[in-house]
């Protein structure tokens, strides 16, 4: 008999130690998220404290905000422009033509966390914000893969955040 097959009200071993895995994997999930939500809760008012124009980005949240003032702040000098900025991210466009095929891909170099948080922001604007999706549309109409347009949005978002980082980081400075 396949512990699958097994319900929790089966008297046999099998059942009992299915049953006590299931009822300790739901305790420990229950722990985690309690353990989540209240370092969310410590976080966000630093976050919102630190960069509060970062955090007012369309599509930027708390942990977004963090990843990227974690990323940018080990050394903002660094960040003399914003192609640094998209470097540092991995959002960089590089090219990988061939033949008569013109196109870009991006760094894959960068911290991944930024470039998760990228794309984070990348998705919540293409499902939400109007301006974005109609960004969408006209460039797939023009033929465009969708991993084309999430490459060109990524970087159009580095301006934005690169901007926002910058007078927050002013702001901090004695």
């Amino acid at each position: 008999m396949r512990r699958a097959d097994l319900r929790p009200g089966q008297t046999s071993r099998a059942g009992a130690r299915h049953a006590v895995a299931r009822i300790g994997l739901a305790h420990r999930v229950t722990t985690l998220t309690e353990e989540i939500t209240a370092l969310d809760r410590q976080v966000t008012p630093i976050v919102a404290k630190a960069a509060p124009r970062t955090t007012a980005l369309f599509g930027v949240g708390p942990d977004v905000a963090a990843q990227l003032l974690t990323t940018a702040g080990d050394n903002p000098d660094r960040l003399h422009s914003e192609a640094a900025l998209a470097h540092l991210c991995g959002a960089a466009p590089i090219p990988a033509s061939s033949g008569r095929v013109r196109r870009h891909r991006l760094h894959r170099g960068g911290d991944r966390g930024a470039n998760h948080a990228l794309h984070t922001i990348a998705l919540c604007r293409m499902r939400y914000d109007p301006r974005t999706r109609a960004y969408v549309h006209r460039r797939i109409t023009e033929g465009l893969s969708k991993q084309e347009i999430l490459r060109c949005l990524k970087r159009y978002i580095v301006r934005d955040v690169y901007t926002a980082l910058r007078a927050d980081f002013a702001a901090l400075a004695p």
